[in-house]
């Protein structure tokens, strides 16, 4: 059996709060992270790949993958449904492979609640302020106004949920932040559920102690 059991990494914040650059540098950090890989039932777009980019699934089986709790989480957005299967974040973890998953907070409750639930470690990415989150989402230069609108009207409800998670960082400065997210996750590694050879080990030195007697 491996050292430890992996952790469901779970990162959320609101668009601009520096949730992806941070995951991208936690991954750099330790490359054994595996990005979650979602299913979803919209087509595949040009140069996607099934299975690296998303699990292109057929409706009719991606809602029988839920009705049998094959997904640990899954939402409907914009016409298609999105979700984690639950076999490969399972077969990870039980290898002792940590999954980060960037959802948002709907999909942090569903994954929390899951049979995996007291494997997870919830993280929730705040901004420094709100103007600032606004100056982020601007000096991308990808969004029109009107889209960066209506990330900012979507923000406060995704902040309100920041109670629901283990920890909580504010992103006032992004090298900091990024070294508080890896002590959290180093620390999380070590805790008594993630390590199932402790047990054992624990056995192994009372019987130790009883030979002495």
């Amino acid at each position: 059996m491996t050292n430890r059991r992996g952790l469901l990494i779970i990162l959320s914040s609101p668009s601009g709060a520096g949730k992806s650059t941070l995951s991208h540098r936690l991954r750099d950090w330790d490359s054994s992270i595996s990005f979650s890989v979602s299913a979803t039932t919209r087509k595949p777009r040009n140069g996607e790949t099934d299975g690296q980019d998303y699990h292109f699934m057929p409706e009719a089986d991606f809602k029988r993958a839920v009705t049998s709790g094959d997904m640990l989480e899954h939402a409907h957005v914009f016409g298609n449904f999105y979700g984690s299967p639950r076999a490969p974040v399972e077969q990870a973890i039980n290898n002792g492979h940590d999954v980060l998953f960037d959802i948002d907070w709907q999909g942090a409750q569903q994954i929390q609640n899951s049979g995996l639930g007291q494997h997870t470690l919830s993280i929730f990415i705040l901004p420094p302020s709100i103007a600032e989150l606004r100056r982020r989402l601007e000096s991308r230069g990808q969004d029109s106004e009107e889209v960066i609108g209506r990330r900012m009207l979507k923000s406060w409800d995704e902040i309100s949920h920041w109670g629901e998670y283990d920890y909580v960082l504010i992103n006032d400065d992004l090298d900091a932040t990024e070294q508080k997210l890896k002590s959290i996750v180093s620390a999380a590694r070590l805790k008594r559920i993630q390590q199932p050879g402790l047990n054992g080990h624990v056995m192994s030195l009372h019987a130790e102690f009883e030979d002495r007697k």
